[in-house]
Formats: C-alpha cells, sequence, structure tokens
C-alpha cells in the first residue's frame, strides 16, 4: 500500500509538473495580434487551414468561415482586398497578381500534382482529337480562366509546336467543375479537364479517354500556394508564424498519415461543419499532392510560370524573381520540422 500510494504521489507530482510547465510555456508564448482567421471554404472538401484547426495546431486561433469559393483566383483576389486573410491559387495566377503589384505574399503551399492527384483533359472515345493540333478550332471546358487548367493547355499546346497565332484558336469554356463531363458527353466542349473525383467518377462511367495529363508534362510538383495580405503579415507577425506553421504541420500530417485516416479526419470535419455536404467524393481522396514536407516553397515551383509569363509577354525578363516571389520565413518546416503533435487521433 505505502509503495501505491508514494507511485500515486509521485505521478501527481509529475502531472503538476507538466501542468505548470504547459501553462508556462503558453504563458511565454508570444503575443497573437489577432484572435480569428477569415477564409473561404470548398464544398465538399477540407482545406488545410480547417484540418490544422481541427488538429489543433491552430490554437488559439480561431477560424472563421465567410462562405465557398470555387476559383483559386477568386480567393486570392479577396486575400489582395482584405476581404479574408488567408487565399490558395494557382501560381501562375498568383504570379500575374503580385506582377500587377497585388499586395499578396505565398507562404506555403496549398495543393500540388503528382502520379494520384493530377489534372487530366478528357476526350469522348470515338473523339477524333488524338493530339495537340487537333484542337485548333476546339472548345475545352475548364473550371476558371487564367489558371492552373489554363496553363496547362497552354503548355502543351506550345511543347507540341503550335504557334501563339494557332493557340489562340483553341477556346476555353469556363464551367462550374460538377458540370464539365456532361458538357462533354453532350458534344457542348470537345475536351474536358478534370480533376479529383470529378476526374476519378467520369473515368469509371467510362467513354472517355485522356489526351493529356499535367503530371505527364511537370511531374511532381507543387503547382498552388496559400498566400496572406502583405499588410496582414506586416501587422500580425506572431500570427503570421501560427498561422503558417500550423498549417504546414497540418499539410505534414496528410502527407504523412494512411490515406485511411486523412479520408476519416476528413469526413469529421465535414459533418460536424453542417453545411449539408455529400462526404462520398472524399472516398476518391489519394494524396496532398504537395511536393515538400510541410509545404515549404521553393523557387522551381514559381520559376516555371515566371518562364511562362516572360514567354507569354505578360512579364518583362527580370521584371519578377521567384526567390524574392514569395517567402518561408514564417514556415518552421523551413529550417527544422516541428515534433509532431499527439493530438492526432480522431476526437
Amino acid at each position: 500500500m505505502r509503495k501505491i500510494a508514494s507511485l500515486l504521489l509521485n505521478l501527481a507530482a509529475v502531472a503538476a509538473g507538466l501542468t505548470a510547465g504547459a501553462v508556462f510555456a503558453q504563458n511565454n508564448a508570444p503575443k497573437l495580434e489577432v484572435k480569428e482567421i477569415r477564409y473561404q471554404g470548398w464544398a465538399t472538401q477540407v482545406t488545410f487551414p480547417e484540418l490544422a484547426e481541427d488538429l489543433g495546431y491552430l490554437a488559439p486561433l480561431k477560424l472563421n468561415w465567410v462562405g465557398n469559393t470555387i476559383s483559386g483566383p477568386q480567393d486570392v483576389q479577396s486575400v489582395a482586398t482584405g476581404d479574408i486573410d488567408i487565399g490558395g491559387a494557382f501560381n501562375g495566377a498568383i504570379l500575374k497578381l503580385i506582377a500587377a503589384k497585388a499586395p499578396i505574399k505565398p507562404v506555403l503551399g496549398h495543393y500540388g500534382i503528382d502520379e494520384k492527384n493530377y489534372h487530366g483533359f478528357f476526350v469522348l472515345n470515338d473523339s477524333p482529337i488524338k493530339n495537340a493540333r487537333d484542337l485548333i478550332g476546339k472548345k475545352v471546358g475548364v473550371n476558371t480562366l487564367g489558371a492552373h487548367i489554363e496553363f496547362t493547355l497552354r503548355e502543351y499546346l506550345s511543347r507540341n509546336g503550335l504557334t501563339p497565332a494557332e493557340i489562340k484558336q483553341v477556346t476555353l469554356v469556363a464551367l462550374p467543375p460538377v458540370n464539365t463531363e456532361q458538357a462533354l458527353r453532350q458534344g457542348q466542349i470537345d475536351v474536358a479537364a478534370l480533376f479529383s473525383v470529378l476526374r476519378d467518377k467520369a473515368v469509371e462511367r467510362g467513354g472517355i479517354r485522356t489526351l493529356f495529363t499535367d503530371y505527364e508534362l511537370f511531374g511532381k510538383f507543387t503547382a498552388g500556394t496559400y498566400v496572406l495580405n502583405e499588410k496582414f503579415i506586416k501587422a500580425n507577425p506572431n500570427a503570421t508564424r501560427h498561422l503558417v506553421t500550423g498549417v504546414a504541420r497540418a499539410i505534414d500530417w496528410a502527407q504523412t498519415q494512411p490515406v485511411e485516416v486523412v479520408r476519416a479526419r476528413f469526413e469529421k470535419i465535414i459533418v460536424a461543419r453542417k453545411r449539408n455536404e455529400d462526404t462520398s467524393s472524399l472516398a476518391y481522396w489519394k494524396s496532398t499532392g504537395i511536393a515538400n514536407k510541410g509545404g515549404v516553397v521553393d523557387d522551381r515551383e514559381l520559376q516555371i510560370w515566371i518562364d511562362w509569363l516572360v514567354k507569354d509577354g505578360l512579364l518583362k525578363p527580370g521584371q519578377l524573381k521567384a526567390s524574392q516571389a514569395y517567402t518561408n520565413a514564417y514556415n518552421d518546416y523551413a529550417k527544422n520540422p516541428p515534433v509532431a503533435s499527439a493530438n492526432t487521433s480522431a476526437k
């Protein structure tokens, strides 16, 4: 009995010490300048800020959902205008905004491309379209103009020898992603650009074939980044580091957990937010696609699009330098990856 009592006393002392240590650490942590972060979501999807909050990586910061978006360019434009605090988009679209003096700064990876996570360009099985030149005079369905899919298509056409004048003869049709497959099957467009669950479901239904993919063109790379407004960063450096590194930890978690665990966590988050969403598409989630651990950004991920913008005449040579267009200063993974949190089991 004395041994048991002694053990209980020791455990109590240890627990008290840990609690005191936690309080001390919390009291001595840099004071966060804001209490909440405004953001836009995506229907039936979980963003990495949402995952970070659910895993406990953002506390005491809280997310404030202001609505959904279906467009990366719109998301980052909302950051530029100060309507939200964090948003993500394709790097080419972000660089165009930066070149236009938009006060935004990429701070960590948002999405990427790999062998499991890619955009496919599809035609009907009986389509006469076999190669890039066959696309002249044809219609291609895309989710939005001036973003990832448009850049990828134009790169494909350029690599296959089409002149700028010929490329202009390929018509882009902006469609809601959920309607693109139907538009292809009904003959309203000739090519459908599809991604993620919409791609996989369309392939399962059959009757279509792949013309090309962005993974075939570029290999594995981080294609988009999260951005913050430069005014927000300057006014809230502590909150910026806490937010960026918290989201980076969530990316790392999704990069290293089994696919089934990530899907289950996403489903939990979607059900809990009560937005009347269908979670069946989560069965198709396969990968973050983000190339670097914790979403660390590197020059290559931006330089490839800077080169394209220069070639397309939208930027002057030397107007933008990749190394100056983004910052890893607020992402602790750029130096020493933080120790994984114990708060990773579904609550």
